[in-house]
């Protein structure tokens, strides 16, 4: 099992719940290191965005990730924020090898501007976004938006969906965004 895309899902998306599956059936978020890191996560607001991660069985390589990173608390606070939630699938169409790599102690560093190149400190819902928009996001890099045909991308990675959160928004995303290189 694939240690790296469950850490790091399951730290973006700490505060989705979780589905009840079978032994033979439970996804990846089951696993016993997220189960572990679950049981660290401090109580959290129900419609947040770190607690609707936590209950997509999509994003548990994400949540992973952000506790790894040790940014539960700061996803998790009043914001605002938005934040784009690559999926597990997008983070396994990463090289063989890189998740597990970010989650390693000593690319701590690493992993938090790439996790930063995700979210920016403002709630932007899609209609804010216009094509070629340039955001700022909190690690200091950029992105572009794009906007056609009613369809949303974010450096070419689609925003497959978009979820209000008590802090923000949580826009999901089908790739994963890495910071260009400085």
């Amino acid at each position: 099992m694939k240690i790296t895309h469950t850490l790091i899902t399951a730290a973006a998306l700490t505060g989705l719940s979780l589905f009840s599956c079978g032994e033979a059936e439970k996804p990846k978020a089951e696993t016993e290191s997220t189960v572990q890191h679950r049981s660290n996560i401090p109580p959290l607001a129900p419609d947040n965005i770190v607690s609707i991660a936590l209950g997509s069985e999509d994003h548990t390589t994400l949540v992973v990730a952000i506790q790894a990173a040790n940014y539960v608390t700061s996803v998790a606070a009043s914001g605002p924020l938005t934040v784009f939630a690559p999926t597990n699938a997008a983070f396994d169409a990463l090289p063989e090898g890189t998740v597990d790599g970010l989650l390693k102690p000593e690319s701590a560093d690493t992993l938090r501007e790439i996790l930063k190149y995700h979210v920016t400190t403002s709630s932007l819902g899609t209609d804010t976004f216009k094509d070629g928009q340039i955001i700022s996001m909190a690690n200091g890099a950029k992105v572009t938006m794009g906007v056609k045909d009613g369809k949303y991308t974010i450096n070419g990675a689609n925003i497959v969906a978009s979820v209000k959160a008590s802090n923000g928004m949580l826009h999901i995303i089908d790739g994963v965004l890495l910071p260009p290189e400085k």
